[in-house]
């Protein structure tokens, strides 16, 4: 079946639903939301926590709650959301092929959102050897084992390793205490804040290397300090990797989007616009995980760029793009967006712990600006840089490298 929408949104997480949101009250035309999960909401619908804004009479929201609210603003405007419906494929810079319930589909759409979002990288990608035995779990595994069973220790496990250090992990430490689960360690390569995991005792500077156990887990291997001495054993019957998150850029990858190198998402401008004309990315989609206002913020401001496009403003042409310097050993772990547009806001992760930085900028191996930094930047943490930062940039230039001093 052949069918036409003014805007097509893939992943109704929060910047889907934000972006579907904003269009359909702005009157975009038919504005069709597909997510391929039973229910839409994303990420937020396993959080069970608060942390997620405040409902209209000002009480605090936990990510369900968060999630159900997204969802009904996109209704109300008069966007179409499906769920059980999966985008798998191109059949034109404008057209996906669609699997749904009532089978095979094929849209076109003025204008195309992705906002497929990221998930957190599994044991397997992780490079952690030993056998595969149960128990091996990623927070969101995590998170839905005990939406779907309650907070009964037997369907998780009874002493369990986090691994991690980043605030996921401490959301898996409160997830699994909820569940009556103990909590034996949570073990981080990168330093840690102690006093945020409580009593939990944390191995800072330390990587499993290796699970232990055949038909269920029974321990993990650590190795811990600079040297990495000789392993030792966690006795436990439950590990959970948390953090290292991955784009879900599969269908941006096979309709040919550009991936920035640092980030392995779309490289998008200032105004979220890839660089195929009329395809936008907005969301977790572009870097790995922020927090849910942070990307239904940027669905909103991709809507704005979305609603410009259908008024008949051109696509840009020639952007130029922005990095961070190679190497495994560089201070910075990626930049986004990686296109510099007519909006330039910058958001850049540090690889390590960096104090009072000077970000550097260079174009075309000359150095064209220098943005001081204050305080001390975190691995697991991003900063936006402030307004202003690419003033020495050339438009018609090459490649921007950021790098950072300090």
């Amino acid at each position: 079946m052949n069918r036409t929408v003014d805007v097509l949104v893939v992943g109704a997480g929060p910047a889907g639903l934000a972006a579907a949101a904003r269009l359909a009250a702005a009157g975009a035309g038919r504005v069709e939301v597909l997510e391929r999960d039973q229910a839409a909401g994303g990420v937020p619908r396993h959080c069970a926590r608060p942390g997620f804004g405040a409902d209209g009479r000002g009480r605090p929201l936990d990510g369900p709650g968060y999630a159900r609210r997204a969802v009904r603003a996109a209704l109300r405007a008069g966007a179409t959301v499906r769920t059980g419906v999966s985008a798998t494929g191109w059949a034109g810079p404008l057209t996906l092929d669609v699997t749904a319930p009532t089978g095979l589909e094929r849209v076109r759409a003025r204008a195309v959102v992705l906002a497929t979002g990221a998930r957190e990288r599994p044991r397997g990608a992780r490079l952690v050897p030993g056998s595969r035995p149960a128990g091996v779990l990623t927070t969101g595994e995590l998170q839905r084992l005990v939406l779907r069973f309650g907070a009964r220790p037997g369907h998780i496990g009874r002493r369990a390793v986090v691994v991690g250090g980043d605030p996921v992990a401490r959301s898996a430490v409160r997830t699994l205490r909820t569940a009556g689960v103990e909590v034996v360690a949570v073990v981080s390569e990168h330093p840690v804040r102690r006093a945020v995991f409580g009593s939990v005792p944390v191995l800072s500077g330390a990587i499993v290397a290796e699970l232990l156990g055949r038909g269920r887990l029974t321990g993990v291997a650590v190795r811990a300090g600079a040297g990495r001495a000789a392993p030792y054993t966690l006795r436990c019957d439950t590990v959970v990797f948390t953090g290292d998150w991955i784009p879900e850029h599969e269908l941006a990858r096979t309709g040919g989007l550009p991936l920035a190198p640092g980030t392995r998402g779309p490289a998008v401008d200032g105004a979220f616009r890839t660089a195929v004309p009329g395809v936008f990315a907005a969301g977790n989609l572009l870097r790995g995980v922020e927090p849910a206002v942070a990307a239904a913020a940027e669905g909103r401001a991709a809507a704005a760029a979305v609603a410009e496009l259908l008024e008949g403003r051109p696509w840009p042409e020639d952007r130029v793009p922005v990095g961070v310097a190679a190497g495994p050993a560089g201070p910075l772990r990626w930049v986004t967006p990686g296109l510099l547009g007519p909006a330039a806001p910058l958001l850049v992760r540090p690889a390590r712990r960096l104090v009072r930085p000077v970000l550097t900028l260079s174009q075309d191996g000359v150095p064209v600006g220098r943005v001081p930094l204050g305080g001390v930047l975190l691995p697991r943490r991003s900063v936006r840089l402030p307004p202003g930062w690419a003033e020495g940039v050339d438009p018609a230039g090459g490649p921007v490298v950021v790098g950072a001093e300090g």
